[in-house]
C-alpha cells in the first residue's frame, strides 16, 4: 500500500476498500487497554461505504485469551473470570464458519451461524466499539452484552451476567454501560423492524470455494497504523 493510499484510508474523506477475496485481520483489544487479545484472520466478502462483510472459515488459525494456567475463560467462575491473568492461545476456529457484517460507525456487528449442511442457525448481534479500520484489518473492543436472533425473528439478550460482572470489576464505567445498553436497544429496534442486515438474505450466502483459509501472521498483534 502506498503512502498516499494509506493516508486516504485512515483519514478520508476518500477511503480504500478491500476487494472480495482479500485477507485481513478482525481483532479485539482488551477492555481498557490497547493490547490485542483476540485475532481472527478473515476473507473479505464485500467492502464499501455501506457494509463490511467478512468470512471466518472453518479451520482458520486464530488467537484468543485463556487463563494463565491454560483454563478456557468460560470455565472460570464468573466472580473471578475477569480478575485472573490471561495469556494468548493459538487455536483453529472450529465449527462451520461465521459470516460477520458491520456497518461503518455502528456500535455492533452481526454474525451469521450455520449448522452442518448449511442449515441456518441464527444471527448474533455483538455489541462493541465501532470498528476502527487500519491497513491490515479492523480493530474493536467487545462490550460483553449480546443479542441472539433466530430464524423466526424471535430474539433474546445474551451474556447479561457477564455485562454486569464487567461493571463490578471495573472493566466498564457506568457511563459506558449506559451507552452500550442504549446501543442494544437500537439494535433491538432494527431487529423488530427486520431492517438491515436481517432482511437482506445473507443466510443464503455461500463462500467462494476457491478462497484459501487465511493464515495467522507472525505480527498479528502489531499496533494499528
Amino acid at each position: 500500500m502506498t503512502a498516499d493510499v494509506d493516508t486516504a484510508f485512515r483519514n478520508g474523506p476518500q477511503r480504500h476498500f478491500w476487494a472480495p477475496g482479500d485477507q485481513v485481520l478482525w481483532r479485539y483489544r482488551g477492555n481498557g487497554t490497547d493490547d490485542v487479545h483476540i485475532c481472527r484472520p478473515v476473507t473479505v466478502v464485500r467492502d464499501d461505504a455501506e457494509l463490511l462483510a467478512v468470512w471466518l472459515a472453518p479451520g482458520t488459525p486464530c488467537v484468543k485469551p485463556v487463563l494463565a494456567d491454560g483454563t478456557p475463560v468460560f470455565r472460570e467462575p464468573l466472580a473471578t473470570r475477569y480478575r485472573k491473568p490471561r495469556v494468548a492461545s493459538r487455536e483453529q476456529w472450529w465449527g462451520t464458519g461465521v459470516l460477520k457484517l458491520a456497518r461503518p460507525g455502528e456500535p455492533w456487528s452481526v454474525w451469521l451461524f450455520w449448522d452442518e449442511g448449511w442449515r441456518f442457525r441464527s444471527w448474533y448481534v455483538n455489541l462493541e466499539e465501532p470498528l476502527r479500520r487500519w491497513s491490515g484489518g479492523v480493530d474493536s473492543e467487545d462490550h460483553f452484552l449480546d443479542i441472539s436472533v433466530h430464524p423466526d425473528r424471535s430474539w433474546r439478550w445474551r451474556d447479561e451476567d457477564e455485562f454486569a460482572q464487567a461493571q463490578v470489576d471495573g472493566l466498564m464505567s457506568g457511563e459506558l454501560a449506559a451507552r452500550v445498553r442504549q446501543a442494544g436497544q437500537r439494535a433491538v429496534a432494527a431487529i423488530r423492524a427486520w431492517g438491515p442486515p436481517f432482511g437482506e438474505g445473507w443466510q443464503d450466502w455461500r463462500p467462494d470455494p476457491s478462497w484459501p483459509v487465511p493464515g495467522l501472521p507472525a505480527d498479528w498483534d502489531r499496533p494499528a497504523e
